[in-house]
């Protein structure tokens, strides 16, 4: 099976790689470094070094004896876009054989930028989180359309599309009685940052291209990830994804972890009662999975809520404190004036059954797998900047 993905450098996009790699797939990563680049921009903080992407392929070779290959370049330019799927004017930065794939039976989409605090920092970056994200999907469906349309598409969606309605979330659709008469539309949508606006657009577009092209499209809406390692990643540290721990790019559990390790207090915005899904990084190569195996048919846009179990922030910042304290850390926990404008009491009951129907274990969020989290980030402990875990992004 041949395999494109989109975003290959990123925190999801590197382990996704080797995962399906590892079970025989033909991989072709993707990426432009936007978020290492980004990282050395905004002086945000990386865990440890991570090697570039070509050099990771090589390490994985060198390990494995199978070959990820690798295209450097920005995907919101659409002959660039276009060329990975006809050839034309195609560099491959690290490959073996040097045969053209041809149309890949899959695309998984992470190619965008992907943070809600780095969408609203400024106009400027505001601006290229709306160009980047709607260009490389509109790029994406037109490539298909044109070049490839047997392709499944894979696409990573944001559980904050939904924000924090006061019914029931259901997994994308909802079916509507109005006036007398039945239909089923998209999920009402109400997003808090720009970047998860850009989200909703990528669904608009993807809706679009199924109905008016029979594109198959399967729409993966997902919530905060923790973690680092993976099976694959195991093999060698070289091969870890990229851990953040700022409030740009790092997600909030990975936060605490590094927070506590260095005796800086959890920043809880607010009440705390901000409630989320939230799933290990093992679980989002599960769900990538399962959805490679079970894809959207020609038509059809297919939707999942990408998450195993709800917290509050509250909730996080209890259980990162039971943990650290457990194994020596003397944790605080701070509740700081909330930087973002949202809800911090509020309902919210997702459905997501979905992806465990068809084949997803989840690996839940405890005191055990915690403590695992703190052991491998406390080895990196001489790396961790104090000074650039908060910097108070408002919006």
């Amino acid at each position: 099976m041949s395999l494109l993905i989109l975003g290959g450098d990123g925190y999801l996009g590197w382990p996704t790689a080797m995962h399906f790699s590892s079970r025989g797939y033909d991989v072709t990563v993707v990426d432009n470094y936007f978020r290492r680049n980004a990282c050395v921009t905004l002086d945000s903080g990386m865990l440890y070094p991570v090697p570039t992407l070509i050099e990771r392929a090589r390490i994985w070779h060198e390990k494995t004896g199978k070959e990820i290959k690798v295209v450097i370049g920005d995907l919101s330019e659409p002959e660039f876009m276009r060329s990975l799927f006809t050839g034309n004017g195609l560099t491959y930065q690290w490959v073996i054989d040097k045969k053209f794939s041809g149309e890949p039976e899959t695309v998984i989409h992470y190619a965008e930028q992907p943070s809600a605090p780095y969408s609203v920092a400024n106009y400027k970056q505001a601006d290229f989180t709306l160009i980047n994200n709607l260009r490389v999907t509109n790029n994406l469906i037109w490539a298909i359309r044109d070049f490839s349309p047997e392709t499944h598409i894979i696409k990573l969606g944001t559980m904050g599309v939904y924000g924090t309605p006061n019914i029931d979330i259901e997994e994308g659709w909802l079916d509507i009685e109005h006036k007398g008469r039945k239909d089923k539309f998209l999920f009402p949508r109400q997003a808090s940052s720009l970047y998860h606006t850009t989200k909703i657009m990528d669904t608009d577009l993807g809706w679009f291209g199924v109905r008016m092209w029979d594109l198959s499209i399967t729409d993966l809406m997902q919530g905060p990830v923790y973690g680092i390692d993976t099976e694959e990643s195991t093999i060698d540290e070289r091969l870890r994804t990229l851990f953040n721990y700022d409030e740009v790019f790092g997600t909030i559990v990975n936060r605490f972890i590094v927070q506590s390790i260095v005796g800086y207090p959890l920043t809880v915005y607010g009440e705390g009662g901000q409630t989320r899904g939230y799933l290990n990084i093992k679980d989002t190569l599960q769900c990538i999975a399962a959805s490679e195996k079970h894809p959207a048919k020609k038509g059809e846009l297919k939707i999942y809520n990408q998450i195993m179990e709800t917290f509050s922030a509250n909730q996080l910042a209890e259980l990162t404190q039971k943990v650290g304290n457990k194994l020596g850390y003397d944790v605080k926990v701070e509740h700081i004036e909330n930087p973002r404008k949202e809800a911090e009491k509020h309902y919210y009951n997702p459905t997501y059954q979905g992806l465990q129907d068809i084949g997803v274990t989840p690996h839940l969020l405890n005191e055990d797998s915690m403590s695992e989290m703190f052991g491998v980030v406390a080895k990196y402990k001489k790396n961790i900047r104090k000074d650039v875990i908060f910097k108070g992004v408002k919006w």
